[in-house]
């Protein structure tokens, strides 16, 4: 390489003059997509071994490029390779430290390749990667969530619709909502993994190359399922990184979900549940204040993941094929989008470790609103009465009840039958919270039953 080379690019041999230095600051990547360097590296040693093997290489280049390589993966992971905004990129910047050190045998690296298949293929190694680690913390967060579960299957609470007290449920019941809705953000993670898991390399810029190479030998090396199958495909696709942004915005609208319900529960007001202290914070001002600082700020990530996922749909809506300059912008919404997940997944199951329950407040919550009307309802039908006619009986029923200021299981027989002849004396037993509770058994149900096998059907699962 001349002199003036690292100024000008490594493709400067077309061009008359240097780029600016803004310019070069503009287009560089090295800040942020050196976290691909040691995918890179996969990459490049994959690629090497099967240039060797199909003669386009010599075997001693191929060993030359291997020192090299793992000397270089040595310098990375002990934090002494020196990276540099002249070189762009990560690819560059691996690529010329193997020509310092081993010479004409590492330009030959390169060989029926391009940057536009080798940062596809670093970016599904190093995604692939990280979706495992996320299914891995998916699992402990659902653990954590069966856990608090299991101690909670017959503590009763309010069940809400319109944040309304609608009927009695169980907390444990609750709970298993959230374990549900993990459970298909891991199934889609997993999805995503299994249609991103095509290897790009080998379609070089866009077209293919001429030379004899093996792409399916890379693949098995790299553990690929298989090769993308149109070149012009394999360089310009970011669906993958738009599927997995769009997973992880759904999973965090689901903890933004769960994160709403913990700061109203855990308000003064409400008392249902307290969050240990290393998850909150006080107040600068107001000194008896515990903020519910954690889940608040899970609240606020969801918009910056959910942002990210409409600036990955964007960056891409009007590109023609193949490859454009435009890509680069898609690494810091995707590793940033990694990051939060990670941390995120991390910290939950950890608070949730740290919930303390108030049963008496929850019980006491489902007692107000009339939670088992519904109940009374049903009853009336198994009487024989239509539910439309039940559903106007019970209602002045809770009418009468709000005036004597009393729930309805408090409302004598007599009262009662002045509603409907068919009430007998067993309609205590469908007036309490626990009766509510027991009648819901079946499949999805609330009762202590069906929670019971929901939780250890999430055990089996998590074994």
């Amino acid at each position: 390489m001349a002199k003036n080379d690292t100024k000008k690019g490594n493709w400067s041999g077309r061009f008359n003059e240097p780029v600016t230095e803004l310019v070069k600051r503009f287009t560089a990547s090295i800040g942020f997509d050196h976290k691909l360097a040691l995918y890179d590296i996969d990459g490049s040693l994959a690629h090497a071994e099967m240039l060797a093997a199909q003669k386009i290489i010599t075997q001693k280049d191929l060993k030359a490029i291997q020192s090299g390589l793992k000397s270089i993966q040595k310098e990375i992971l002990a934090g002494n390779f020196k990276w540099s905004t002249d070189l762009e990129d990560v690819h560059s910047n691996i690529e010329k430290r193997l020509i310092d050190k081993v010479g004409d045998a590492g330009k030959k690296l390169h060989t029926g390749r391009s940057r536009n298949d080798q940062v596809a293929t670093d970016l599904k190694l190093w995604l692939r990667a990280v979706i495992d680690e996320i299914i891995q913390k998916i699992r402990l967060l659902q653990l954590s969530i069966v856990q608090l579960a299991d101690k909670h299957q017959k503590t009763i609470m309010p069940g809400f619709t319109h944040l309304q007290v609608a009927q009695p449920v169980t907390f444990g019941h609750h709970l298993m909502a959230y374990y549900e809705m993990l459970q298909r953000d891991l199934t889609r993670f997993e999805d995503a993994r299994k249609r991103m898991n095509h290897l790009p390399l080998g379609s070089a810029a866009l077209a293919g190359t001429g030379y004899p190479i093996d792409r399916y030998r890379v693949a098995k090396k790299l553990k690929f399922a298989d090769v993308c199958e149109n070149s012009l495909d394999a360089v310009s696709d970011r669906d993958f990184a738009i599927e997995f942004t769009f997973a992880g915005s759904l999973l965090m609208t689901h903890l933004s979900r769960f994160s709403e319900e913990l700061i109203i529960w855990s308000s003064a007001m409400i008392g249902f549940v307290e969050i240990a202290d290393r998850f909150c914070t006080g107040s600068s001002i107001m000194p008896q204040k515990k903020n519910p600082d954690v889940p608040e700020l899970v609240r606020g990530k969801t918009g910056r993941v959910t942002g990210h996922l409409m600036g990955l749909l964007m960056l891409m809506k009007a590109q023609p094929l193949a490859y454009n300059k435009d890509n680069q912008e898609d690494k810091e919404p995707l590793f940033d989008t990694a990051n939060t997940l990670l941390d995120v997944l991390t910290i939950y199951a950890d608070m949730l470790k740290g919930i303390t329950v108030n049963e008496k407040n929850m019980k006491e919550a489902a007692l107000k609103g009339y939670a088992t009307a519904t109940d009374l309802a049903d009853y009336l039908v198994s009487k024989g009465i239509a539910f439309k006619d039940a559903h106007e009986i019970v209602a002045k029923v809770v009418n009468a009840a709000i005036k004597k200021k009393c729930n309805l299981s408090e409302l004598k027989l007599d009262e009662l039958k002045k509603f409907s002849k068919v009430i007998s004396n067993d309609i205590y037993s469908h007036l309490t919270l626990e009766g509510s509770i027991k009648s819901k058994n079946h499949i999805g149900g609330t009762s202590f039953e069906q929670v019971k096998k929901s939780i250890n059907k999430a055990k089996q699962r998590l074994k």
